[in-house]
C-alpha cells in the first residue's frame, strides 16, 4: 500500500494520497475537487482558501495531526496583512501535504457555487408575527407630572395600541431620548411580543414613519445544508432564498461522525458550534445583500435542525445523543436574543425562536415538518417522509400520528458517491436510460435541455459535465433497474449479460459509464458497484423507517405518501418507488411537499399561534426509536432489494414492470475485460 499521505476533500468527499510536498491546490486538480483559482498558484488571488482539520477522524479512519500541512509562508503572510484570512484559513496553492488530512473547501473558495434546492414553497399563511411594527403619540416631559421617557413611551403603548408593558436593554434605552426628540415625540418601534405572555420587549426605534419596513429569517440547519428565507414580517414575502454547505461536514458527513469526533477530540464540540455559528451569520449577510435591504432590520428569526444540529448549535455538548437513552439537553422550544447564537450580523437584538424537538434524534425539523404539513388534521393515513443526510419520517392521521427519526446518510445528497457532488450548474439531476439501446440521456442543472439535444453542447459550454448530483444518482439507478442494468440485489451485469459496452469491468465487479469526457480532458463519469451499494443502505434505511411505523401503526400500506425536503422536489414518484425508498402505493398519491422543514419555519416566523400550536402537537406525537428497535434490522436486510426482497409492490408492478435479470454468476464471461470503454 503507498505511504503517500492520504488527502480528503470535504464536502466532495474525494480522496487520494500525494506525495509530500504536492500543494492542496495541486491534489484538488487532479481528484477533481471544484477548488477555485484565478492566479495560477501565484498566491494573488486567494481563491483557493481551504480550511484544514485536525484530530482523529474515524468516519475517514484518519487521525490528522498539526504537522499535516506545511507551515505558514510569508506568500500567506503577506496575505493575511493586505486583505485578512479567516481564523484556521490556509490558501491551497501554498500550503502543502506532509501527512494524512481532511481538507474543507469553503462555499467561497467553489467555482461551482450550490444551487439552493430547499427553495421557499408558496403557503398560505396567517400574518402575526412576534415582532411588529407600532407608530406612536409620546407626551413630552412635563415638568408638573414627571416621568421618564420609556414609561411615556410604554403608556402611550398602551393608550394607543393596548399594549400593556414594555422592557427595554440599555443598547436601546440609549438610544431612545435623541430619537424620540428627532420625531418630535412621534416614533415607530419595533416590539417583540412572546407567545407565552409577558411584557414586549423594545428591539429598536425610529424618529417619526419608519417606511423601511422590518424583516426575518427562517432558516433550515440540515446536516448538510444550511438553507435559509429573508422575510417581510408584514407581508410574509419571501425577499430572498440562499443556501450554503454546513462547514461542519469536514468533521463528519453524519451526525453520529460528528458526534465520535466530539468523544475522541477535547473542544471539538466548540470547534463545531464555531464553524456552525459563523455560517449562519455569513448566511443572513448574503441574505440580507440578496433581499438588498440592511441587515440591521432583521429583527427575528426562526431555526430548525435535528437533535445533534440542535445541540452544536447552541453550544451543548452532542455525547448524549450518540448513546442510548438518546437525552436531550431540553425539548423544549427555546426563545433567546440571536446574539447568543453567534447571529452578530444583524439587529443586536434580533430575537431567536428554536421550534421544539419531539425526543431522541427526531427533532425540530420533524416538528416544523408536522407544523407544515399537519398529519393530525389528516382524515387519510399519510406517510411524510423529509429526507436527507438523515431522514425525518412521520406517518399519522386524526387519530394518532407517529414519528421517527433514520439515519439514511449522505449518500442521498450527493456524497459517498464516486462521480457525486453538491447540487450545482453543470452536475446531471436527471437521467433517463432506452430500456432497448441501454443507451443515455441526460439533464444537468443550469439548463433545460436533454443530453441529445443538438444544442445541449452550446448549452451546458460554461459549466461542463462535473458530475451527477443525489436526484441523478437517485434516477440513475432507477434507470438502471428499468433498463434490466441493474438485477434486484444490486448487482451490475456485464456487457455480454446486459447487451451494452458501457457495462465497463471496475475491479472485480462492473460499472456502467454515462458519460466519458476524458478525451477532451473532463470527467469520467460512471455509476460504481459501490455507488449502488451506498444508494442501497440509504434507500433500506428510509424504508425500514417507515415500515417500522406502519407496523406500531398495525397497518399493511399507507394512504398516500409525501416527499419533502430537497430530495423530494427533485425526484419523480416513480423513481423513488422502483428503488424501494418508500412504501408501495399509487404514483398518483406520492406528491412533493419541498422544503416542508422550511415553510414550518416561515410558518412559526409569521404566526406567534402556531409556535403554541405546534409545542403543544409535540406532544402528542409518539415517538418510534429506531435504534434499539429490533424490527429495524429486518426490515432494513429485506429493503436492500431493489425494490425489496419480500414486500409486493402491486401499485408499481401495474405501471413499471421490472426485468426479471440475475447477474451473480460468481465470476466473468471470458472477454469482458477487453471491451472497450464507450465515449459519452
Amino acid at each position: 500500500m503507498s505511504s503517500d499521505p492520504l488527502v480528503i476533500f470535504t464536502p466532495s468527499g474525494k480522496r487520494g494520497r500525494f506525495a509530500t510536498g504536492t500543494p492542496i491546490l495541486t491534489a484538488a486538480r487532479q481528484l477533481g475537487v471544484d477548488l477555485d483559482s484565478v492566479c495560477g498558484g501565484r498566491g494573488i488571488c486567494s481563491k483557493c482558501q481551504i480550511s484544514p482539520s485536525y484530530g482523529e477522524f474515524s468516519k475517514h479512519g484518519v487521525t490528522v495531526a498539526d504537522t499535516a500541512l506545511s507551515e505558514w509562508n510569508a506568500v500567506e503572510e503577506r496575505y493575511q496583512q493586505k486583505r485578512g484570512l479567516k481564523p484556521g484559513r490556509r490558501l491551497g496553492c501554498q500550503a502543502t501535504v506532509q501527512g494524512d488530512v481532511v481538507i474543507d473547501v469553503p462555499a467561497e473558495s467553489q467555482v461551482h457555487r450550490q444551487v439552493v434546492r430547499k427553495a421557499a414553497s408558496n403557503r398560505v399563511i396567517t400574518m402575526d408575527p412576534a415582532t411588529r411594527l407600532f407608530l406612536v403619540e409620546v407626551d413630552e416631559p412635563d415638568m408638573h407630572t414627571p416621568t421618564g421617557d420609556l414609561e411615556r413611551l410604554a403608556r402611550a403603548l398602551r393608550a394607543q395600541w393596548d399594549v400593556a408593558g414594555v422592557t427595554a436593554d440599555l443598547s436601546v434605552m440609549t438610544r431612545l431620548q435623541p430619537v424620540l426628540r428627532k420625531g418630535d415625540w412621534q416614533v415607530t418601534v419595533a416590539l417583540h411580543h412572546d407567545h407565552h405572555g409577558g411584557a414586549s420587549k423594545l428591539i429598536d426605534i425610529w424618529p417619526g414613519l419608519h417606511e423601511g419596513g422590518i424583516y426575518g429569517l427562517a432558516i433550515d440547519l440540515g446536516s448538510t445544508t444550511i438553507a435559509g428565507h429573508l422575510c417581510d414580517l408584514a407581508t410574509g414575502e419571501v425577499l430572498a432564498s440562499a443556501g450554503l454547505m454546513n462547514p461542519q461536514i469536514r468533521f463528519g458527513e453524519d451526525l453520529m461522525s460528528r458526534v465520535s469526533y466530539v468523544m475522541m477530540n477535547p473542544g471539538g464540540d466548540a470547534e463545531m458550534t464555531r464553524v456552525v455559528q459563523e455560517a449562519l451569520d455569513t448566511l443572513a449577510t448574503d441574505l440580507a445583500t440578496e433581499g438588498g435591504i440592511d441587515p440591521a432590520l432583521i429583527t427575528e428569526v426562526t431555526l430548525v435542525c435535528n437533535p445533534v444540529m440542535h445541540h452544536l448549535a447552541l453550544g451543548i455538548d452532542p455525547v448524549e445523543l450518540g448513546q442510548a437513552p438518546f437525552a436531550l439537553a431540553t425539548s423544549d422550544s427555546l426563545s433567546l436574543p440571536a446574539r447568543e447564537m453567534g447571529l452578530t450580523a444583524i439587529n443586536p437584538r434580533a430575537q431567536l425562536y428554536i421550534l421544539p424537538c419531539i425526543a431522541g434524534h427526531v427533532g425540530a425539523d420533524a416538528a416544523a415538518v408536522a407544523l407544515a404539513e399537519e398529519p393530525d388534521k389528516s382524515e387519510d393515513l399519510v406517510l411524510i417522509c423529509d429526507v436527507g443526510t438523515n431522514a425525518e419520517i412521520l406517518l399519522g392521521n386524526t387519530s394518532r400520528v407517529l414519528a421517527c427519526s433514520s439515519p439514511t446518510g449522505p449518500a442521498f445528497e450527493g456524497a459517498q458517491i464516486s462521480s457525486g457532488q453538491r447540487a450545482a450548474p453543470g452536475a446531471i439531476e436527471r437521467i433517463e436510460i432506452d430500456t432497448t439501446t441501454k443507451e443515455p440521456r441526460f439533464r444537468v442543472i443550469g439548463s433545460d435541455l436533454w443530453s441529445d439535444d443538438p444544442a445541449f453542447g452550446d448549452a451546458v459550454a460554461a459549466s461542463g459535465i462535473t458530475g451527477i448530483c443525489g436526484s441523478g444518482i437517485i434516477e440513475a439507478v432507477a434507470e438502471m433497474r428499468m433498463a434490466g442494468l441493474l438485477d434486484p440485489s444490486g448487482l451490475i451485469g456485464s456487457a455480454a449479460q446486459t447487451g451494452t459496452d458501457r457495462c465497463v469491468p471496475d475491479g472485480r465487479t462492473h460499472s456502467y459509464v454515462i458519460f466519458d469526457g476524458t478525451a477532451d480532458g473532463g470527467p469520467l463519469i460512471s455509476v460504481t458497484q459501490g455507488d449502488i451499494r451506498a444508494i442501497q443502505l440509504a434507500k433500506s434505511a428510509l424504508y425500514a423507517g417507515a415500515r417500522l411505523l406502519m407496523d406500531e401503526m398495525g397497518v399493511d400500506h399507507v394512504d398516500r405518501v409525501v416527499l419533502a425536503g430537497a430530495f423530494g422536489a427533485h425526484i419523480s414518484p416513480k423513481h423513488a418507488m422502483v428503488l424501494g425508498m418508500i412504501p408501495d402505493v399509487a404514483l398518483d398519491r406520492v406528491t412533493s411537499a419541498g422544503n416542508a422543514a422550511g415553510t414550518g419555519a416561515r410558518i412559526a416566523l409569521h404566526n406567534i399561534a402556531a409556535r403554541a400550536a405546534i409545542e403543544q402537537t409535540v406532544h402528542r406525537i409518539t415517538k418510534v426509536e429506531t435504534a434499539i428497535e429490533p424490527r429495524f434490522q429486518e426490515h432494513f436486510v429485506a429493503a436492500n432489494a431493489i425494490p425489496h426482497a419480500t414486500d409486493p409492490f402491486p401499485q408499481l408492478s401495474a405501471v413499471v414492470p421490472l426485468p426479471d435479470v440475475s447477474f451473480n454468476t460468481g465470476g466473468r464471461e471470458p472477454g469482458d475485460g477487453r471491451r472497450r470503454r464507450r465515449r459519452g
